[in-house]
């Protein structure tokens, strides 16, 4: 559930690009602007007495960088939604955030409309992965070396198999819409799977998903 009012965090290094953000978010209904961070350690102190329900990580930045901040502020239970900006499609560290539990990624060349549907999205509990973007981490996972899958394999064997095969669907860049006209079930019935999948699998969110499957070895790259 969105709340009713997304407070916000950006974290960038470059003084133009936090205070344009914020400027535009700002003036966005039903967006509050909480603070302005100029590196990932300030970012994390800011994050810990405003609790923003979303926050804006450059990847690259001094002191402590985007990924670093990432890990600090989702390592225990709960803390805000991240969102990864990037001046680079696909950044090698856009990885690593998302298996620290980032809800996506956004390049900082996007248009206005995207970024504030991106906040939106990600405070709603979602993954900024939309198919098209999903399938190309999945082409660029084919360049990567697998990494040891026997704890995830520990983890797979508590889905039933219908939730293995919803796992499938995702990890190939399929929507809910896509994986339930696939299966013919319900929309709501593969909305469930999901839920239950990221529950038992102790994921953050879809994105996360992605990654897993593919390091668990569910999912070969080019199948």
């Amino acid at each position: 559930m969105t709340p009713a009012v997304i407070s916000c965090l950006i974290a960038d290094d470059q003084a133009m690009v936090r205070e344009g953000f914020g400027a535009l978010l700002a003036a966005q209904p039903g967006i509050v602007v909480v603070g302005l961070a100029a590196d990932g350690a300030e970012a994390v102190t800011m994050a810990r007495q405003a609790t923003p329900d979303v926050v804006l990580m450059d990847v690259r930045m001094p002191v402590m960088d985007g990924l670093a901040a990432t890990r600090e502020l989702l390592s225990g239970n709960g803390g805000p939604r991240i969102l990864m900006l990037t001046t680079f499609d696909l950044d090698e560290y856009v990885y690593e955030a998302l298996r620290a539990g980032a809800s996506g990624f956004l390049l900082k060349d996007a248009p206005a409309a995207e970024l504030v549907h991106a906040v939106r999205v990600v405070a709603a509990g979602e993954a900024l992965l939309a198919p098209s973007v999903t399938r190309r981490l999945i082409a660029d996972f084919t360049k990567r070396p697998r990494r040891a899958s026997a704890p995830h394999g520990a983890a797979l064997s508590q889905l039933t198999p219908r939730e293995a095969e919803v796992l499938t669907l995702i990890a190939r860049g399929m929507s809910n819409a896509e994986i339930s006209a696939t299966l013919v079930i319900a929309d709501q019935t593969t909305k469930t799977h999901v839920g239950r999948i990221l529950m038992k699998l102790r994921l953050r969110d879809r994105a996360q998903a992605v990654v897993f499957a593919y390091e668990s070895g569910l999912v070969t790259p080019g199948e």
